[in-house]
């Protein structure tokens, strides 16, 4: 079973920066795809940015373009999110998941695998 696992959230204040990582368990694992979903208090899960490794190519949420960026490492099956001109409406647990065929990558059901998330929290 492969498992994804987040790191880099964290407290900090409107206009900061936050860097979240997500690695897979298994370097033989091969995926399609990687994104970032987030979840705010009573909210339901949102896509945020994928990033597509054939090609590179890139998709990002509307309310976060020009704020947000991802990259990744296909060989190493990981994926970052550097999230810079935070606002306290990106107050959310983030999740990053994998995905096998790269398609619909703007809906959960695009992805095989979920990392257990990480808090983010932007104070105003």
């Amino acid at each position: 079973q492969v498992q994804l696992v987040e790191s880099g959230g964290g407290l900090v204040q409107a206009g900061g920066s936050l860097r979240l990582s997500c690695a897979a368990s298994e370097r033989t694992f091969s995926s399609a795809a990687m994104g970032w979903f987030r979840q705010a208090p009573g909210k339901g899960r949102e896509f945020v940015a994928a990033i597509g490794w054939s090609g590179g190519s890139l998709y990002y949420e509307d309310s976060v373009k020009g704020r947000f960026a991802i990259s990744g490492d296909s060989a190493k099956n990981t994926v970052y999110l550097q999230m810079n001109s935070l606002k306290p409406e990106d107050t959310a647990v983030y999740y990053c998941a994998a995905s096998f065929h790269g398609l619909t990558l703007d809906k959960e059901y695009g992805y095989r695998y979920w990392g257990q998330g990480t808090q983010v929290t932007v104070s105003s």
